[in-house]
């Protein structure tokens, strides 16, 4: 008998079958129908998810109908990109302005959206553009600039995200209109950028009066390299070079005084 005890005190005791319902289950053995959008927002909220992990989430067809799931599980950066892609084509208008300015987004699929943005420009109102242009990235600001009503354009260029670089994109576009030019040519604050002035000066738009004035502030190597390649009308080019011709002439006499 106290052999047989001390055999059945040796044997390893048997593994529990069932889980203490104070343990939880990790996310990732969560059931499909236990799944709901609040535990799968929460799920999504974790960079450094596996891919596996989000099977739960990309099975069960009642998440999926959420809005806000869709968003995050695109720009989840371990998203399968076949479906952050599906994800991206399926979204409306303002669904991609929405992922297009989600900062934890991947880089290459915001700037899917923003051309899937930009493509649909001209298949949407009026009022759609508008509200965009109040409301976008910088690319698709650049885009709207182009705009031919001039409420779209004119709110494009107040965007508080509008770049230096996709307003100077935009001027070297032949869409752009002689309004346009104007308006940027008075702007308070983009006619005060050097690579805003330079770009006006290559625009064939860009009126006389604020050309000269332009002009004027570049050193004279600069000025005539940047005339090389304007698409200013030829008088205004020649009226242009006159006015620095004057101008270093002025300063030779000055100097000669000196």
């Amino acid at each position: 008998m106290a052999e047989e005890r001390s055999q059945s005190d040796n044997t390893p005791a048997a593994p529990p079958t069932t889980r203490p319902e104070s343990d939880p289950a990790p996310v990732s053995t969560l059931t499909e129908p236990a799944l709901t959008e609040d535990l799968a927002l929460a799920l999504l909220k974790s960079p450094d998810l596996l891919p596996d992990a989000l099977e739960p989430v990309l099975k069960n067809a009642a998440v999926m109908k959420s809005l806000k799931v869709r968003l995050a599980l695109a720009a989840h950066p371990r998203a399968p990109r076949r479906v952050a892609l599906r994800l991206i084509r399926e979204f409306y208008t303002f669904d991609l302005r929405q992922f297009a300015l989600t900062p934890t987004a991947p880089a290459d699929l915001k700037r899917v959206a923003e051309e899937q943005l930009i493509v649909r420009l001209s298949s949407i109102t009026l009022g759609e553009r508008i509200s965009l242009a109040r409301r976008c990235s910088a690319t698709v600001a650049g885009a709207l600039l182009l705009d031919k009503h001039s409420r779209v354009w004119q709110t494009a260029l107040d965007n508080s995200r509008l770049t230096e670089a996709a307003l100077v994109k935009a001027l070297q576009r032949p869409q752009a209109t002689p309004a346009l030019v104007e308006a940027v040519c008075h702007h308070a604050k983009w006619s005060q950028r050097p690579e805003i002035r330079l770009a006006l000066l290559r625009n064939p738009h860009t009126p006389l009066a604020r050309a000269l004035d332009f002009a004027r502030r570049l050193p004279p190597t600069v000025l005539r390299d940047v005339l090389r390649a304007s698409r200013l009308p030829e008088p205004v080019k020649v009226c242009l070079r006159q006015d620095l011709e004057a101008r270093v002439n002025r300063l030779l006499t000055v100097s000669t005084i000196c």
